[in-house]
Parts: structure tokens; sequence; C-alpha cells
């Protein structure tokens, strides 16, 4: 169970599940129940939203989700008011972080609440979530919005060859790098040697033992050409490049490449401690580049995507949040008109231009008042294409867990890359049992 996220009826009945996974018919069953009374609908009977109710949607939708840090929610649910005329929405936020808000929006969805039409989802929701039979069906929606849409992010909201989300805004990660110190990125290998020249050269990123690390480890995983589930849905994480992507961060910390106190740092830590002057190189998120501009390092640094494995191809991870339509929503026309705006072009360069988020509509990156507030719109639109989602699972958390913490033991020098590997790919063989 993931430590970090509370237990859904998925995992309370994973004992329960391994006895019936057996046969294809137990599956089916299980992919249609959801603990707790009456079962609902599962993914494969799910209702679909219908996108032409937009045009003639009327009355109040409530969307609900994280808390509104940088006021795009509040915003967009504004601007969405004022420009229909006819549908009045309202942001509700239901947690002060990510796994509170999770907690909230589940509690909500088996209870069959009807207070919220729309829920913020993080991308690596939507196979637990649609699996459950608690959000519409969005695959006529999205597919009648597809062009307007990068086609990475809509595969973040894709599980059993359906759409249950639309993408609202997208996040990949970035290299900011000291160019009076060394030079910008073409391959990870190239990185980790600039960094090793000499002690202020060094690189941070985000090794904490938590979901960050496994978004770090994954984005050179894929570049290597390694992945953790097939498109089957196997275990594949027991592999030559798994093996070497581990030998080679574990190496980084020990010839001072990278610093060892990256093993106590999420973002917030690693960008304090690039601000300091100290490093050369910092793996994170775009909305640090708003921040490093309000710092000394302000004309200093430069913004990369993320480097290619040495024969490989560069491939980050995706981040970001969709909107999901809760199959209790009691104006899903409602919703459905929210969609149609809060995704198209002309809002999609609001999202950069007032709140620093990556869009989902391509054609915003080259919009010439996004690049004036987002100078390295170019950059980063090369990572949001070419990044993939994390595995796409209703068990994910607990593959994730068993990824970071495996890669962690690895990296603290508490275990063995072949003992580390060994023990991922079991743990994360046993998730997939339990559904």
């Amino acid at each position: 169970m993931d430590l970090n996220r509370p237990a859904s009826p998925l995992q309370n009945k994973a004992t329960n599940r391994k006895a019936l996974a057996a046969t294809a018919i137990a599956t089916a069953l299980l992919l249609s129940a959801c603990g707790g009374g009456a079962a609902p609908q599962g993914a494969e009977q799910a209702a679909a939203a219908d996108p032409a109710s937009g045009a003639n949607a009327s009355g109040a939708v409530n969307i609900c989700g994280v808390k509104d840090a940088s006021g795009i929610y509040k915003g967009t649910a504004e601007a969405f008011t004022k420009a229909n005329g006819k549908v009045t929405a309202k942001y509700t936020e239901i947690g002060a972080t990510t796994d509170e808000a999770r907690t909230q929006i589940v509690q909500r969805l088996e209870g069959k609440s009807t207070e919220c039409d729309l829920f913020l989802t993080d991308v690596i929701w939507t196979s637990e979530f649609a699996s459950q039979g608690w959000l519409l069906d969005q695959t006529k929606l999205v597919e009648a919005n597809k062009d307007r849409l990068i086609p990475s992010t809509v595969e973040t909201t894709k599980y059993q060859d359906k759409y249950w989300a639309s993408p609202f805004f997208t996040n990949a990660g970035l290299i900011y790098y000291q160019k009076d110190k060394v030079a910008k990125p073409e391959t990870w290998q190239q990185l980790y040697a600039e960094a090793a020249k000499a002690p202020g050269d060094g690189y941070v990123y985000q090794g904490k033992q938590y979901e960050g690390l496994t978004v770090n480890f994954l984005e050179m995983l894929y570049s290597a050409g390694g992945e953790v589930l097939n498109d089957q849905g196997e275990v594949k994480i027991d592999s030559k490049e798994t093996r070497e992507v581990l030998n080679f961060m574990s190496d980084g910390l020990k010839n001072g490449s990278a610093d060892r106190a990256v093993l106590t740092y999420n973002e917030d830590p690693a960008r304090l401690a690039y601000e300091s002057g100290d490093f050369g190189y910092q793996r994170n998120w775009p909305h640090v580049y708003r921040l490093l501009n309000a710092t000394p390092l302000a004309s200093s640094f430069g913004v990369a995507p993320l480097p290619a494995w040495e024969g490989g191809k560069a491939s980050g991870v995706l981040g970001g949040w969709n909107l999901a339509i809760s199959a209790h929503s009691t104006n899903q026309a409602g919703a459905v008109a929210f969609i149609d705006f809060a995704t198209t072009p002309e809002w999609q360069k609001h999202v950069a231009m007032d709140y620093s988020q990556a869009p989902v509509n391509e054609a915003a990156y080259s919009d010439a008042a996004v690049l004036q507030k987002m100078p390295f719109a170019t950059e980063l639109l090369a990572s949001v294409k070419g990044a993939k989602p994390r595995p796409i699972s209703p068990v994910y958390p607990q593959i994730s867990q068993a990824i970071y913490k495996n890669v962690y033991a690895v990296l603290s020098g508490t275990t063995s890359t072949e003992d580390a590997v060994k023990k991922m790919a079991d743990e994360i063989t046993t998730a997939k049992a339990s559904f």
C-alpha cells in the first residue's frame, strides 16, 4: 500500500481479488465492482459525455479540487462564467494538498455525492477512478477536441482504450543550468560529466523517497529505452536499461556529479539549493522559471529540455491536471461546456501568460504574447511533446512506491542494483495481481 495515499476500495479488497483473478469472468466482475453498498457501473458500462450538450447548457457547475495556489482554477471559472452567459461556474477547494484532495474526491465519488460536477484530477488517478465507474466516459468529447490538444497530454486521460478526462494543463521537467559554468546538456551522460568537473558545477534533483523520485528515475529510464509496463500491461522493469540507469544514478552520487543532499530533496529544496549559486544544473518544473527570475541568478541561467540518453532520445514524464466529469453530476452539459472553454486555444494562452502553467494546446507555445511572458516555451514544448505518461494502472500508487523505494535504496547505498531490480519487479507484479 502506498504510504502517501489513503486506501481505496481497490486496495481494501486486494486479498479477495487475488483469488478471483484466476478467470476471465472474475476479472470482468472486478472491473465493474466497487466496495460499499450497491456496486456502480464499471469502466466498460460507464455513461458517456455528449459533446453536443455543452452548446445548450445552463444552470450552475461546480469544479472541485486541490488548493488553488496560483488562482488558475478560480480564474478559469470566472472567465468561463463571464464568457458563457448561460452557465455559472465556481471552484471549490476540497484539499490543501494533492493527497488531501484525492481523499476528499474519493469520499464524494464513493458516496455518489452530487456536490461536484467536475473534479481536477492528477494525471496518475485516471485508471483507478475510471476502473471504479466513478467518471463519465469522455471519449467522444476528447475526440471532438483532439485537434486542439497535444497528443502526449491526451494519453494521460486514457484507460482501456477510452478517454476519461480532458487535459487542462500539463507539466514536464526541464533542466536549469548556469550558462557561465556549464554547457547546455544534450545527453544525461554529458550533463553528469560536466557536473563533476568542479565542486560548483554539480547537479541537484528530486531524490527523496517519494513520487518525485519515481519521476526523475523514469525520465532517464524512458530515454534509455526502458519501460515499467508494456502495452499489454506486462511487467518489464527487470531489464538491462533499468540496471544501467540505476548504476548511472548511483555512480553520479559517488563521483560528485550530484550532491548527496538530493536524497532529502523534493521540488522546493532542490530549487533553493540551486538558488544558492553553488550548483551548475537543476532538474525541476516550469514554474521554477518565474521564481528564479526573482533571485540574483536571474540573468545567468538557461533553460533546456530534458536531455537524451546517449544513443537514445529524450523522454520526459508528464505531470499536470485533467478535468474529469463525475458520474453523479447533475449538470453534465454544463461540465462539457466548461471543458470546451478551458481547452480552447485562446484560454490556453492565458494558462501560460497569467498562471505560468504549461498549456495543452500546441499553438499557445508559439504565440507572441506567450513567448514574452514565457521565453522558454519552445524548450517546454519539446519536453511536453517528448514526454510519456507514468505506468497506466489502477494500482499505480503501489507501482510508484515499488519504484521510488527501491531506487532510493540503491542511491542511498543500502542495497545492490541487482537486488533492487528484482524486488522492484516482484513488488510491481504483486501490486498488479491485487486488482
